[in-house]
């Protein structure tokens, strides 16, 4: 069965990308590139559902709720 999860790709100090899947709090991966960083999301992401059901916790069905949030600085 395919499960799909969003991530969320950022630029990181090192000039490489950070990867955060929000349904899965803790599954945190990076890569040199945008490439290598979301294929390793796809191991991460593999790596904590096979932990949680290993475990015998739900694996995550929805995506969390996102918004924008606009201050004056």
């Amino acid at each position: 069965m395919a499960k799909r999860f969003r991530v969320i790709l950022e630029c990181n100090e090192l000039g490489g990308y950070t990867v955060t899947v929000p349904a899965l709090p803790g599954c945190v991966t990076q890569g040199a590139t945008r490439e290598e960083a979301l294929e390793r999301a796809r191991e991460a992401i593999l790596c904590h559902v096979e932990g949680l059901a290993a475990d015998g916790l739900p694996i995550p069905e929805g995506e969390p709720e996102e918004a924008v949030v606009e201050v004056s600085v």
